[in-house]
Protein backbone atom coordinates (compact mmCIF):
# COMPACT_ATOMS: atom_id res chain seq x y z
CA UNK A 1 0.00 0.00 0.00
CA UNK A 2 1.25 3.26 -0.62
CA UNK A 3 1.36 5.57 2.07
CA UNK A 4 -0.61 9.29 1.48
CA UNK A 5 1.89 11.39 3.34
CA UNK A 6 -0.46 14.40 3.56
CA UNK A 7 -3.20 12.26 5.11
CA UNK A 8 -1.34 10.66 7.81
CA UNK A 9 1.52 13.47 8.09
CA UNK A 10 4.36 10.98 8.54
CA UNK A 11 7.47 12.24 9.19
CA UNK A 12 11.04 11.11 9.51
CA UNK A 13 13.58 12.27 12.33
CA UNK A 14 11.11 14.91 14.41
CA UNK A 15 9.81 13.62 17.73
CA UNK A 16 12.40 10.97 18.67
CA UNK A 17 15.45 13.50 17.86
CA UNK A 18 18.00 13.25 14.97
CA UNK A 19 18.91 9.76 15.52
CA UNK A 20 15.96 8.07 15.40
CA UNK A 21 16.65 6.35 12.12
CA UNK A 22 20.36 5.23 12.95
CA UNK A 23 19.25 2.56 14.96
CA UNK A 24 18.96 -0.95 14.05
CA UNK A 25 15.06 -0.59 14.87
CA UNK A 26 15.05 2.10 12.50
CA UNK A 27 11.82 0.51 10.64
CA UNK A 28 9.63 -0.04 13.72
CA UNK A 29 10.56 3.41 14.53
CA UNK A 30 9.78 4.84 12.03
CA UNK A 31 5.94 3.76 12.28
CA UNK A 32 6.08 5.47 15.69
CA UNK A 33 7.67 8.76 13.91
CA UNK A 34 3.83 9.46 12.56
CA UNK A 35 2.53 11.88 14.97
CA UNK A 36 5.68 13.69 14.63
CA UNK A 37 5.15 18.04 15.03
CA UNK A 38 7.43 21.28 14.83
CA UNK A 39 10.24 21.62 12.98
CA UNK A 40 10.91 18.05 11.58
CA UNK A 41 13.95 18.61 9.65
CA UNK A 42 16.16 21.13 10.86
CA UNK A 43 17.33 23.65 8.34
CA UNK A 44 18.90 24.30 5.08
CA UNK A 45 20.36 27.02 2.49
CA UNK A 46 20.49 27.55 -1.26
CA UNK A 47 20.30 29.55 -4.30
CA UNK A 48 23.03 31.53 -3.12
CA UNK A 49 23.70 35.62 -4.28
CA UNK A 50 25.43 38.93 -3.66
CA UNK A 51 22.86 39.82 -1.35
CA UNK A 52 20.42 36.88 -1.42
CA UNK A 53 19.92 33.54 -0.29
CA UNK A 54 16.99 31.01 -0.19
CA UNK A 55 15.99 29.60 3.25
CA UNK A 56 14.26 26.09 4.29
CA UNK A 57 12.67 24.44 6.65
CA UNK A 58 9.69 22.22 8.21
CA UNK A 59 7.26 22.67 9.78
CA UNK A 60 4.15 20.36 10.59
CA UNK A 61 1.58 22.17 12.93
CA UNK A 62 0.32 20.65 15.84
CA UNK A 63 -3.12 21.67 15.66
CA UNK A 64 -4.54 20.10 12.59
CA UNK A 65 -3.82 24.04 10.68
CA UNK A 66 -4.64 23.20 7.04
CA UNK A 67 -1.98 26.04 6.39
CA UNK A 68 0.53 27.83 8.41
CA UNK A 69 2.67 31.37 8.91
CA UNK A 70 6.09 31.07 9.25
CA UNK A 71 8.58 33.75 10.00
CA UNK A 72 12.09 34.57 8.87
CA UNK A 73 14.80 36.00 10.95
CA UNK A 74 18.70 36.27 9.20
CA UNK A 75 21.42 37.97 12.34
CA UNK A 76 25.11 38.68 12.03
CA UNK A 77 25.51 36.62 14.88
CA UNK A 78 23.68 33.31 16.27
CA UNK A 79 22.54 34.97 18.87
CA UNK A 80 20.59 37.03 16.80
CA UNK A 81 20.81 40.34 18.68
CA UNK A 82 21.65 42.00 14.94
CA UNK A 83 18.86 40.74 13.02
CA UNK A 84 19.42 42.56 9.40
CA UNK A 85 16.49 40.58 6.89
CA UNK A 86 13.94 37.89 7.43
CA UNK A 87 10.46 37.80 5.90
CA UNK A 88 7.04 35.36 6.29
CA UNK A 89 6.02 32.41 4.47
CA UNK A 90 3.40 30.09 3.99
CA UNK A 91 3.35 26.17 3.82
CA UNK A 92 0.63 23.28 4.30
CA UNK A 93 0.52 19.67 3.38
CA UNK A 94 0.09 21.01 0.13
CA UNK A 95 3.61 21.31 -0.04
CA UNK A 96 4.59 18.40 2.38
CA UNK A 97 4.96 21.41 4.61
CA UNK A 98 8.30 22.53 3.67
CA UNK A 99 8.53 26.08 3.37
CA UNK A 100 11.27 28.31 1.25
CA UNK A 101 11.89 32.19 1.42
CA UNK A 102 14.36 34.43 -0.13
CA UNK A 103 15.86 37.08 1.84
CA UNK A 104 17.52 40.15 0.59
CA UNK A 105 19.71 42.38 1.36
CA UNK A 106 22.53 40.89 2.70
CA UNK A 107 26.26 41.95 2.11
CA UNK A 108 28.64 39.81 -0.03
CA UNK A 109 30.81 37.28 1.13
CA UNK A 110 28.96 37.39 4.44
CA UNK A 111 28.75 34.96 7.08
CA UNK A 112 24.92 34.61 8.17
CA UNK A 113 22.70 33.26 10.59
CA UNK A 114 19.13 32.20 10.70
CA UNK A 115 16.13 30.82 11.82
CA UNK A 116 12.36 29.69 11.36
CA UNK A 117 9.65 31.01 14.15
CA UNK A 118 6.34 28.76 14.03
CA UNK A 119 2.56 30.25 14.83
CA UNK A 120 3.49 29.06 18.08
CA UNK A 121 6.39 30.69 19.02
CA UNK A 122 8.81 27.72 18.81
CA UNK A 123 12.01 27.91 17.19
CA UNK A 124 13.68 26.39 14.59
CA UNK A 125 17.57 25.09 14.76
CA UNK A 126 20.28 27.89 13.84
CA UNK A 127 21.22 27.84 10.31
CA UNK A 128 24.78 29.09 9.36
CA UNK A 129 25.00 30.56 5.65
CA UNK A 130 27.55 32.17 3.41
CA UNK A 131 26.54 34.70 0.40
CA UNK A 132 28.53 34.58 -2.51
CA UNK A 133 31.56 37.36 -2.79
CA UNK A 134 32.30 40.67 -4.65
CA UNK A 135 34.55 41.22 -6.76
CA UNK A 136 38.45 40.64 -6.83
CA UNK A 137 37.71 37.73 -3.97
CA UNK A 138 41.22 35.67 -3.43
CA UNK A 139 39.47 32.53 -2.63
CA UNK A 140 36.68 30.04 -3.37
CA UNK A 141 36.01 26.91 -1.46
CA UNK A 142 33.54 24.46 -2.75
CA UNK A 143 32.89 20.98 -1.60
CA UNK A 144 31.42 18.79 -4.54
CA UNK A 145 29.12 15.64 -3.51
CA UNK A 146 27.18 12.91 -5.98
CA UNK A 147 25.35 9.52 -5.51
CA UNK A 148 24.63 8.92 -1.66
CA UNK A 149 22.50 5.73 -1.80
CA UNK A 150 21.87 5.28 2.11
CA UNK A 151 21.60 1.44 2.66
CA UNK A 152 25.34 1.37 1.34
CA UNK A 153 26.62 3.04 4.06
CA UNK A 154 27.27 5.92 6.43
CA UNK A 155 26.99 9.53 4.95
CA UNK A 156 30.71 10.00 6.67
CA UNK A 157 31.84 12.29 3.36
CA UNK A 158 28.94 14.92 4.66
CA UNK A 159 30.21 14.64 7.91
CA UNK A 160 33.70 15.25 7.19
CA UNK A 161 33.23 18.43 4.86
CA UNK A 162 30.86 19.42 7.28
CA UNK A 163 33.40 19.83 10.11
CA UNK A 164 35.46 22.15 7.46
CA UNK A 165 35.55 26.12 8.60
CA UNK A 166 37.35 26.08 4.69
CA UNK A 167 34.27 25.81 2.34
CA UNK A 168 32.11 28.09 0.99
CA UNK A 169 29.17 26.47 -1.01
CA UNK A 170 28.06 22.93 -1.25
CA UNK A 171 27.69 21.79 -4.75
CA UNK A 172 25.20 18.10 -5.11
CA UNK A 173 26.06 16.92 -8.87
CA UNK A 174 22.83 14.52 -8.48
CA UNK A 175 21.79 10.94 -7.03
CA UNK A 176 21.01 13.00 -3.76
CA UNK A 177 18.42 9.78 -3.05
CA UNK A 178 17.67 6.28 -4.81
CA UNK A 179 14.86 5.13 -5.82
CA UNK A 180 15.00 1.46 -5.06
CA UNK A 181 12.76 -0.26 -1.94
CA UNK A 182 14.71 -2.25 0.75
CA UNK A 183 14.30 -5.76 -1.09
CA UNK A 184 17.24 -4.39 -3.75
CA UNK A 185 19.51 -4.11 -0.69
CA UNK A 186 18.89 -7.62 0.54
CA UNK A 187 22.83 -9.14 1.84
CA UNK A 188 24.29 -5.44 0.57
CA UNK A 189 22.83 -3.01 3.40
CA UNK A 190 24.91 -1.83 6.17
CA UNK A 191 23.20 -2.34 9.73
CA UNK A 192 20.95 0.62 11.23
CA UNK A 193 20.19 1.81 6.81
CA UNK A 194 16.59 1.18 6.33
CA UNK A 195 14.31 3.00 3.71
CA UNK A 196 11.06 4.40 3.76
CA UNK A 197 9.21 3.48 2.22
CA UNK A 198 9.93 -0.45 2.23
CA UNK A 199 9.39 -0.49 -1.64
CA UNK A 200 10.47 1.40 -5.15
CA UNK A 201 9.30 5.39 -4.72
CA UNK A 202 7.24 5.84 -8.25
CA UNK A 203 4.12 8.16 -6.38
CA UNK A 204 4.61 11.45 -5.24
CA UNK A 205 4.07 9.82 -1.40
CA UNK A 206 6.69 7.76 -2.25
CA UNK A 207 9.43 10.30 -3.26
CA UNK A 208 7.88 12.70 -0.48
CA UNK A 209 8.61 10.09 2.25
CA UNK A 210 12.04 9.16 0.42
CA UNK A 211 13.48 12.52 1.29
CA UNK A 212 12.23 12.38 4.46
CA UNK A 213 14.29 9.26 5.52
CA UNK A 214 17.27 10.68 4.03
CA UNK A 215 16.89 13.93 5.31
CA UNK A 216 16.66 12.45 8.69
CA UNK A 217 20.26 11.52 8.60
CA UNK A 218 22.52 13.43 11.10
CA UNK A 219 25.56 14.34 8.90
CA UNK A 220 23.17 15.19 5.89
CA UNK A 221 21.51 17.80 8.29
CA UNK A 222 24.56 19.31 9.74
CA UNK A 223 26.19 19.39 6.03
CA UNK A 224 23.04 21.87 5.14
CA UNK A 225 22.95 23.39 8.64
CA UNK A 226 26.68 24.69 8.19
CA UNK A 227 26.69 26.26 4.50
CA UNK A 228 24.31 26.74 1.85
CA UNK A 229 23.84 24.05 -1.19
CA UNK A 230 23.65 24.19 -5.15
CA UNK A 231 22.08 20.86 -6.23
CA UNK A 232 20.83 19.00 -9.17
CA UNK A 233 19.22 15.99 -9.85
CA UNK A 234 20.85 13.49 -11.77
CA UNK A 235 18.62 9.56 -12.40
CA UNK A 236 18.07 8.66 -9.34
CA UNK A 237 15.92 11.38 -8.55
CA UNK A 238 13.29 9.67 -10.14
CA UNK A 239 14.79 6.63 -11.68
CA UNK A 240 17.62 4.46 -13.12
CA UNK A 241 18.81 6.40 -16.50
CA UNK A 242 15.87 8.28 -16.86
CA UNK A 243 15.16 10.75 -19.90
CA UNK A 244 12.32 13.02 -21.19
CA UNK A 245 10.01 10.22 -22.07
CA UNK A 246 11.08 7.41 -20.22
CA UNK A 247 13.57 5.42 -18.14
CA UNK A 248 15.52 2.00 -18.22
CA UNK A 249 13.82 1.68 -14.92
CA UNK A 250 10.47 2.70 -15.69
CA UNK A 251 7.83 -0.27 -16.76
CA UNK A 252 4.38 1.83 -17.72
CA UNK A 253 2.66 -1.38 -17.45
CA UNK A 254 3.02 -2.10 -13.51
CA UNK A 255 4.13 1.80 -12.52
CA UNK A 256 1.65 3.93 -14.70
CA UNK A 257 2.31 6.77 -17.38
CA UNK A 258 6.17 8.28 -16.77
CA UNK A 259 4.76 11.97 -17.01
CA UNK A 260 3.29 11.49 -13.98
CA UNK A 261 6.12 9.84 -12.31
CA UNK A 262 8.18 12.20 -13.51
CA UNK A 263 6.37 15.36 -12.08
CA UNK A 264 5.99 13.65 -8.73
CA UNK A 265 9.69 13.13 -8.43
CA UNK A 266 10.15 16.91 -9.50
CA UNK A 267 7.91 18.53 -7.30
CA UNK A 268 9.31 16.56 -4.34
CA UNK A 269 12.79 17.09 -5.00
CA UNK A 270 11.64 21.10 -5.05
CA UNK A 271 10.03 20.58 -1.89
CA UNK A 272 12.43 19.05 0.26
CA UNK A 273 15.67 20.53 -0.91
CA UNK A 274 16.75 24.32 -1.11
CA UNK A 275 17.08 24.80 -4.52
CA UNK A 276 14.39 27.59 -6.86
CA UNK A 277 12.19 25.97 -9.75
CA UNK A 278 14.09 27.38 -12.31
CA UNK A 279 15.21 24.61 -14.51
CA UNK A 280 18.79 26.21 -15.03
CA UNK A 281 20.96 29.35 -13.42
CA UNK A 282 24.10 31.03 -13.13
CA UNK A 283 25.83 31.82 -9.79
CA UNK A 284 28.52 34.94 -9.92
CA UNK A 285 31.45 34.28 -7.38
CA UNK A 286 32.37 37.63 -8.38
CA UNK A 287 35.49 38.15 -10.70
CA UNK A 288 36.87 35.01 -9.43
CA UNK A 289 34.58 32.44 -11.56
CA UNK A 290 30.64 31.95 -12.61
CA UNK A 291 28.84 28.49 -11.17
CA UNK A 292 26.62 27.02 -13.50
CA UNK A 293 23.69 24.74 -12.60
CA UNK A 294 22.45 22.91 -15.32
CA UNK A 295 19.72 19.93 -16.13
CA UNK A 296 20.27 17.19 -18.20
CA UNK A 297 17.87 14.69 -17.33
CA UNK A 298 14.25 15.09 -17.16
CA UNK A 299 13.27 18.47 -19.59
CA UNK A 300 14.92 17.63 -23.10
CA UNK A 301 17.49 14.96 -22.52
CA UNK A 302 16.35 12.45 -25.98
CA UNK A 303 16.94 8.35 -25.19
CA UNK A 304 20.80 7.26 -25.69
CA UNK A 305 21.39 5.12 -28.74
CA UNK A 306 20.87 1.50 -28.59
CA UNK A 307 24.57 -0.02 -28.69
CA UNK A 308 23.66 -3.32 -27.02
CA UNK A 309 21.86 -3.61 -30.80
CA UNK A 310 25.31 -3.54 -31.84
CA UNK A 311 26.48 -6.13 -30.12
CA UNK A 312 23.21 -8.45 -31.10
CA UNK A 313 23.85 -8.17 -34.27
CA UNK A 314 24.66 -11.41 -36.83
CA UNK A 315 28.11 -9.27 -37.53
CA UNK A 316 29.22 -7.31 -34.27
CA UNK A 317 32.03 -5.56 -36.18
CA UNK A 318 30.06 -4.10 -38.87
CA UNK A 319 27.18 -3.17 -36.68
CA UNK A 320 29.91 -1.14 -34.58
CA UNK A 321 31.28 0.26 -37.72
CA UNK A 322 27.83 1.36 -38.46
CA UNK A 323 26.85 2.73 -35.04
CA UNK A 324 29.60 4.56 -34.83
CA UNK A 325 29.56 6.50 -38.16
CA UNK A 326 25.60 6.89 -37.96
CA UNK A 327 23.03 6.26 -35.04
CA UNK A 328 25.95 7.52 -32.52
CA UNK A 329 26.67 10.53 -33.97
CA UNK A 330 23.50 12.19 -34.18
CA UNK A 331 23.13 15.66 -34.28
CA UNK A 332 19.59 15.63 -32.57
CA UNK A 333 20.61 13.45 -29.50
CA UNK A 334 21.15 15.83 -27.17
CA UNK A 335 21.11 16.08 -23.21
CA UNK A 336 20.49 19.67 -22.42
CA UNK A 337 18.25 20.48 -25.10
CA UNK A 338 18.85 23.24 -27.69
CA UNK A 339 17.49 25.98 -25.27
CA UNK A 340 19.62 25.31 -22.22
CA UNK A 341 22.49 24.94 -25.24
CA UNK A 342 22.12 28.23 -26.22
CA UNK A 343 21.77 29.62 -22.81
CA UNK A 344 24.93 28.23 -21.63
CA UNK A 345 26.76 29.05 -24.99
CA UNK A 346 25.83 32.60 -24.57
CA UNK A 347 26.30 32.81 -20.93
CA UNK A 348 29.97 31.37 -21.09
CA UNK A 349 30.64 34.24 -24.03
CA UNK A 350 29.65 36.62 -21.79
CA UNK A 351 30.90 35.42 -17.90
CA UNK A 352 34.19 34.64 -19.73
CA UNK A 353 35.13 38.37 -20.28
CA UNK A 354 33.86 39.17 -16.58
CA UNK A 355 35.05 36.05 -14.43
CA UNK A 356 37.90 34.40 -14.65
CA UNK A 357 36.71 30.41 -14.04
CA UNK A 358 33.27 28.87 -15.82
CA UNK A 359 32.49 26.16 -13.46
CA UNK A 360 30.26 23.98 -14.87
CA UNK A 361 28.11 21.32 -12.23
CA UNK A 362 27.06 18.62 -14.64
CA UNK A 363 25.09 15.56 -13.71
CA UNK A 364 27.40 13.05 -15.60
CA UNK A 365 30.94 12.67 -16.99
CA UNK A 366 31.69 14.44 -20.08
CA UNK A 367 35.23 12.95 -20.37
CA UNK A 368 35.54 10.49 -23.29
CA UNK A 369 35.54 7.07 -21.91
CA UNK A 370 36.59 3.44 -23.37
CA UNK A 371 36.58 0.03 -21.98
CA UNK A 372 40.70 -0.66 -21.54
CA UNK A 373 41.61 -4.17 -23.30
CA UNK A 374 42.49 -5.91 -20.33
CA UNK A 375 39.45 -5.19 -18.28
CA UNK A 376 37.80 -8.37 -18.45
CA UNK A 377 41.32 -9.84 -16.63
CA UNK A 378 40.27 -7.53 -13.68
CA UNK A 379 37.27 -9.59 -13.26
CA UNK A 380 35.88 -11.50 -9.83
CA UNK A 381 36.75 -15.19 -10.94
CA UNK A 382 32.84 -15.62 -9.91
CA UNK A 383 31.98 -13.25 -12.04
CA UNK A 384 28.47 -14.12 -13.78
CA UNK A 385 28.76 -15.24 -17.63
CA UNK A 386 26.55 -11.90 -18.41
CA UNK A 387 29.52 -9.82 -16.87
CA UNK A 388 32.07 -10.99 -18.60
CA UNK A 389 30.08 -11.02 -22.22
CA UNK A 390 29.43 -7.63 -21.26
CA UNK A 391 32.82 -6.34 -20.87
CA UNK A 392 34.15 -8.49 -23.93
CA UNK A 393 31.46 -6.52 -25.83
CA UNK A 394 32.54 -2.96 -24.25
CA UNK A 395 36.26 -4.30 -25.50
CA UNK A 396 34.96 -5.09 -29.12
CA UNK A 397 33.63 -1.51 -29.33
CA UNK A 398 36.46 0.24 -28.24
CA UNK A 399 38.10 -1.12 -30.97
CA UNK A 400 36.43 0.75 -33.21
CA UNK A 401 36.40 3.88 -31.07
CA UNK A 402 33.23 3.62 -29.45
CA UNK A 403 32.80 4.52 -26.09
CA UNK A 404 31.63 2.60 -22.79
CA UNK A 405 28.46 4.23 -21.56
CA UNK A 406 26.23 5.70 -23.50
CA UNK A 407 24.04 7.24 -20.92
CA UNK A 408 26.91 9.83 -20.22
CA UNK A 409 27.87 12.48 -22.21
CA UNK A 410 29.61 9.72 -23.95
CA UNK A 411 26.55 8.99 -26.15
CA UNK A 412 25.95 12.10 -27.19
CA UNK A 413 29.16 13.04 -29.04
CA UNK A 414 27.46 15.86 -31.21
CA UNK A 415 26.04 17.82 -28.13
CA UNK A 416 29.24 17.39 -26.07
CA UNK A 417 31.14 18.79 -29.32
CA UNK A 418 28.61 21.71 -29.48
CA UNK A 419 29.04 22.88 -25.71
CA UNK A 420 33.05 22.30 -25.80
CA UNK A 421 33.36 24.32 -29.21
CA UNK A 422 31.10 26.80 -27.21
CA UNK A 423 33.75 27.18 -24.28
CA UNK A 424 36.21 27.32 -26.68
CA UNK A 425 34.70 29.94 -29.04
CA UNK A 426 34.24 31.63 -25.54
CA UNK A 427 37.89 31.68 -24.73
CA UNK A 428 35.98 30.08 -21.69
CA UNK A 429 38.97 28.65 -18.62
CA UNK A 430 35.95 25.93 -17.86
CA UNK A 431 36.05 23.42 -15.35
CA UNK A 432 33.72 20.94 -15.24
CA UNK A 433 32.28 19.18 -12.09
CA UNK A 434 30.67 16.12 -12.39
CA UNK A 435 29.45 13.19 -11.04
CA UNK A 436 27.35 9.67 -11.32
CA UNK A 437 30.48 7.12 -11.82
CA UNK A 438 31.01 6.31 -8.23
CA UNK A 439 34.27 6.70 -8.58
CA UNK A 440 37.21 9.39 -9.09
CA UNK A 441 38.42 10.74 -12.73
CA UNK A 442 40.37 13.73 -14.01
CA UNK A 443 39.90 14.45 -17.66
CA UNK A 444 41.85 16.60 -19.62
CA UNK A 445 38.73 17.86 -22.09
CA UNK A 446 39.50 18.28 -26.29
CA UNK A 447 37.65 19.21 -29.33
CA UNK A 448 38.91 19.25 -32.55
CA UNK A 449 42.72 18.54 -31.30
CA UNK A 450 42.50 21.72 -28.76
CA UNK A 451 42.70 21.60 -25.43
CA UNK A 452 38.74 22.68 -24.02
CA UNK A 453 39.22 22.68 -20.65
CA UNK A 454 39.42 19.95 -17.46
CA UNK A 455 36.92 17.85 -15.79
CA UNK A 456 36.87 16.76 -11.75
CA UNK A 457 34.32 13.87 -11.84
CA UNK A 458 33.73 12.72 -7.90
CA UNK A 459 33.81 10.08 -6.48
CA UNK A 460 30.31 8.59 -5.15
CA UNK A 461 29.09 9.27 -1.29
CA UNK A 462 28.31 5.42 -0.27
CA UNK A 463 27.56 4.21 -3.85
CA UNK A 464 29.21 1.02 -4.69
CA UNK A 465 32.02 1.95 -8.00
CA UNK A 466 33.26 -0.70 -10.22
CA UNK A 467 35.70 -2.19 -8.08
CA UNK A 468 32.60 -4.22 -6.87
CA UNK A 469 33.35 -6.25 -9.62
CA UNK A 470 37.04 -6.38 -9.51
CA UNK A 471 39.34 -8.88 -8.34
CA UNK A 472 42.90 -6.99 -9.53
CA UNK A 473 44.66 -4.22 -7.64
CA UNK A 474 42.58 -1.20 -8.08
CA UNK A 475 45.53 0.66 -9.02
CA UNK A 476 46.29 -1.47 -11.85
CA UNK A 477 41.97 -1.36 -12.76
CA UNK A 478 43.34 2.85 -12.74
CA UNK A 479 46.67 2.72 -14.63
CA UNK A 480 44.72 0.56 -16.93
CA UNK A 481 41.73 2.86 -18.04
CA UNK A 482 44.34 5.96 -18.27
CA UNK A 483 46.42 4.16 -20.24
CA UNK A 484 43.45 3.30 -22.68
CA UNK A 485 41.97 6.82 -22.66
CA UNK A 486 44.16 10.04 -23.72
CA UNK A 487 41.60 12.40 -21.91
CA UNK A 488 41.87 10.67 -18.99
CA UNK A 489 44.58 11.89 -16.79
CA UNK A 490 44.37 9.85 -12.97
CA UNK A 491 41.42 7.84 -11.90
CA UNK A 492 40.46 5.87 -8.47
CA UNK A 493 38.43 2.92 -8.50
CA UNK A 494 38.20 1.80 -5.41
CA UNK A 495 37.31 4.72 -2.72
CA UNK A 496 33.92 6.66 -1.22
CA UNK A 497 34.22 10.24 -0.37
CA UNK A 498 33.84 14.27 -1.62
CA UNK A 499 35.77 16.51 -4.18
CA UNK A 500 36.68 19.56 -3.05
CA UNK A 501 37.32 22.57 -5.35
CA UNK A 502 39.57 25.37 -4.35
CA UNK A 503 39.18 28.71 -6.79
CA UNK A 504 42.00 31.54 -6.94
CA UNK A 505 42.25 33.57 -9.73
CA UNK A 506 45.61 31.93 -10.83
CA UNK A 507 44.50 28.34 -10.85
CA UNK A 508 41.60 25.69 -10.01
CA UNK A 509 42.99 23.03 -7.04
CA UNK A 510 40.51 19.74 -7.10
CA UNK A 511 41.38 17.06 -3.81
CA UNK A 512 39.70 14.05 -3.52
CA UNK A 513 39.26 12.84 -0.22
CA UNK A 514 38.93 9.83 0.82
CA UNK A 515 37.14 8.04 3.43
CA UNK A 516 38.41 4.98 5.52
CA UNK A 517 34.69 3.57 6.03
CA UNK A 518 31.48 3.71 5.07
CA UNK A 519 30.18 0.85 6.98
CA UNK A 520 30.34 2.58 10.03
CA UNK A 521 29.89 6.06 11.23
CA UNK A 522 33.36 7.93 11.01
CA UNK A 523 35.23 10.90 9.66
CA UNK A 524 38.34 9.10 9.09
CA UNK A 525 40.67 9.85 6.14
CA UNK A 526 42.44 6.98 4.00
CA UNK A 527 44.36 9.97 1.65
CA UNK A 528 43.70 12.76 -0.76
CA UNK A 529 45.09 13.07 -3.99
CA UNK A 530 45.11 16.96 -5.92
CA UNK A 531 45.26 18.38 -9.40
CA UNK A 532 45.44 21.65 -10.54
CA UNK A 533 44.74 23.78 -13.65
CA UNK A 534 46.62 26.95 -14.36
CA UNK A 535 44.69 29.95 -15.85
CA UNK A 536 45.23 29.63 -19.62
CA UNK A 537 46.21 26.08 -19.82
CA UNK A 538 42.38 24.19 -20.12
CA UNK A 539 44.81 21.24 -19.23
CA UNK A 540 45.92 19.70 -15.41
CA UNK A 541 49.75 21.57 -14.75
Amino acid sequence: MVLNIDRRQLVLGGGLGLGALLLPAGRGLAAELTGARGFTHNVASGEPGQDSMLLWTRYVPADGESIVRLDAEVALDREFTRKVSGGTVRTGAYRDWTAKITVDGLAPGTVYWYRFVGPDGAKSPVGRTKTLPGDNAARFGLGVFSCSNLPNGWFNAYGHAAARDDLDLWLHVGDYVYEYGNASYEGKRVEGRMLQPDHEMVALADYRLRFACYRADPDLQKLHQMAPMVALWDDHESTNDSYEWGANNHQPAREGEWNARRAAAMQAYREWLPVSDEPWKAYEIGTLATLYRTESRLLARTRPADLDAAFKAANPDAALSAFRDGEWQDPSATMLGTTQESWLAHALKANAKTSAWQLIGMATIIGRTVMPPAAVEWLKPDASAGTVAKFRNHIRAAKHGVPMWMDRWDGYPAARARLLRSAQRADADLVMLSGDSHNAWGYALAEDGKPAGVEFAGHAVTSGGMEGGMAADPRTVAQGFVAANPELKWADTSHRGYLMVEVTPQRVTGEWLFLDTIKERSTKLAGTHRMQVQRGRRAFA
